[in-house]
């Protein structure tokens, strides 16, 4: 992998480059100072290498940049999965009804009692003894507890 460092001499000779090529523009445009040409080749050579360079090896962190993403996002996709496997699995040893699995997945992804009625198309009263049942067969006391539950598994797991 480039090293960060190499990454930003590259950036300072592409800066000196870019300041070339304008003071040449400015010179040539207010007439400024009598230079030998072969002075001024060597410059202007050496400022197109630079930026050339800097143009490959920007090409070739954009292209390893892209990988590592499209293995984090890979990586997410599985964590992903390996929830809802895990609460799958807690779901069925808790013995949760289906209804009451219905409500530990909404509660879980952070809908209010209401939201979760409405949802259901039930009262706010039948949501509250549904989870009232999933947090006595889990052992907790309230859904940061049900939460803190899968959190520590999957942290344990990584």
């Amino acid at each position: 992998m480039i090293n960060t460092k190499v990454i930003i001499a590259i950036l300072v000779v592409q800066v000196l480059c870019t300041i070339f090529f304008v003071f040449q523009i400015l010179s040539s445009i207010f007439g400024l100072g009598p230079y030998s040409w072969q002075l001024y080749e060597f410059i202007e050579i050496g400022a197109a290498v630079g930026l050339i360079t800097g143009v490959i090896l920007g090409s070739l962190v954009l292209r390893r940049t892209m990988a590592r993403n499209a293995l984090v996002e890979d990586q997410l996709r599985l964590a992903s999965g390996a929830f809802m496997e895990v609460l799958e699995e807690r779901f069925m040893a808790w013995e949760l009804t289906p209804a009451e699995r219905d409500v530990a997945l909404f509660a879980i992804k952070g809908m209010t009692t209401q939201e979760i009625a409405g949802l259901r198309g039930v009262s706010d009263g039948t949501i509250k003894a549904q989870t009232n049942a999933i947090y006595r067969k889990a052992g907790v006391t309230g859904r940061p507890q049900l939460l803190s539950l899968f959190i520590d598994e999957l942290l344990a797991a990584s």
